[in-house]
């Protein structure tokens, strides 16, 4: 009885840390999450539900997040189990079709604390598995610390907490930022690969046909000087990924022309507006910006607007807001990763990031002579 307890321990406490970890490093930035799960959508051809992302992952976070603290505190342990159980039923094979189809390269198990591929989430789902069987085959050595009634009140605690870290982070910014574009990271180096680098690595085979029958070759057997064969096709297959930068598709694009040396380069600060999509942009804000731009001026520091929006929308936001400031283009997904707001300001001091806002929190002139002076 007593191996059957320890047991019974050591497998709670292993899913309610994987859980209680998974839900906290996602709660931080429901909107990261949120764009995973829209990810998700587009590759299964649901592009229609994306007004759905959000609220499910608000509610999947909190599942999450649950699950982990009742473990790890042995609330209703049992009820618990057979959620998380339901929870993997539907992950397991969900992961095993992504490894197996790869529509997504990065499943966000783990938000951007830890990535993993999607082989790697699979074989981590199937240990949670493994451990779950043996966590219900030792339930009737479980002994619960408080009441029946106790552990219900309990569990309220996680998911108020949850709730308002969410609300809070998607309101102004994450808590904690595990992105490449953080606070005191400098984007110019994080682009920089190393003369050590390795390189990817590639599979190349060559198909020839002879008498109406097709062969594969190699780079080193191919018949190259025999005419008696006919070309069919290469094959060039991706066998070991290369070294990636942390930062790999930063670009600012004004009328065709790059000024990402001009932005990243340039001694002394410069500001960054950051909207994702012109579109569905917060309008109002751009009054407090157009303040900001004219602060910038009178300091001789330049001011762009970064966005993944298309020329004709850029000419008539421009038109309807009084824009002061050059809007540039650039990456979305680049632009969603570098600031979880649209609009969002960033402060950069040669490349290095300074400070970030979201709109909710844009600094008064005093704030930003505080901290450029």
């Amino acid at each position: 009885m007593k191996i059957k307890r320890a047991l019974n321990i050591l497998c709670r406490l292993f899913i309610g840390v994987v859980f209680l970890f998974s839900g906290f490093v996602k709660a931080v930035d429901p909107l990261g999450t949120s764009y995973k799960i829209g990810d998700y959508l587009e590759a299964f051809g649901l592009s229609e539900l994306q007004a759905l992302a959000l609220p499910v992952a608000f509610i999947m976070i909190i599942v999450e997040f649950t699950i982990g603290f009742n473990m790890v505190c042995n609330l209703r342990l049992k009820i618990t189990a057979i959620v998380t159980a339901l929870f993997m039923a539907v992950m397991t094979p969900l992961t095993l079709y992504l490894a197996i189809a790869n529509p997504v390269s990065d499943c966000g198990c783990f938000g951007d604390a830890i990535v993993l591929t999607n082989w790697q989430t699979f074989y981590k789902n199937i240990v949670i598995d493994i451990v779950l069987v043996v966590l219900f085959l030792t339930l009737k050595a479980n002994k619960a610390l408080l009441a029946e009634m106790g552990q219900w009140i309990f569990m309220v605690l996680p998911i108020i907490f949850c709730l308002g870290l969410q609300i809070y982070c998607y309101r102004h910014l994450p808590i904690i930022d595990f992105r490449p574009y953080k606070i005191g990271n400098n984007i110019t180096e994080l682009m920089v690969i190393p003369d050590d680098a390795p390189t990817d690595k590639y599979n190349t085979t060559f198909i020839y046909s002879k008498n109406g029958v097709e062969k594969e070759f190699t780079l080193e057997n191919y018949p190259a000087d025999d005419s008696t064969w006919t070309f069919v096709r290469q094959n060039v297959e991706l066998v070991e990924k290369g070294y990636v930068p942390p930062i790999h598709d930063f670009s600012v694009q004004v009328d065709g022309e790059d000024i990402t040396d001009l932005v990243l380069e340039r001694e002394g600060y410069t500001l960054l507006v950051i909207c994702s999509k012109l579109e569905i942009t917060d309008t109002d804000s751009f009054k407090r910006l157009n303040e900001i731009n004219e602060w910038a001026e009178s300091r001789d520091i330049p001011m762009y607007c970064l966005t993944a929006s298309f020329h004709d929308v850029i000419t008539d936001f421009e038109s309807k807001n009084d824009t002061k400031f050059t809007i540039a283009q650039t990456d979305e997904i680049t632009l969603k990763t570098i600031v979880r707001s649209n609009p969002g300001l960033v402060l950069l001091n040669k490349g290095t990031v300074i400070k970030k806002w979201h709109y909710n929190d844009f600094p008064s002139n005093k704030e930003l002579n505080n901290i450029t002076k």
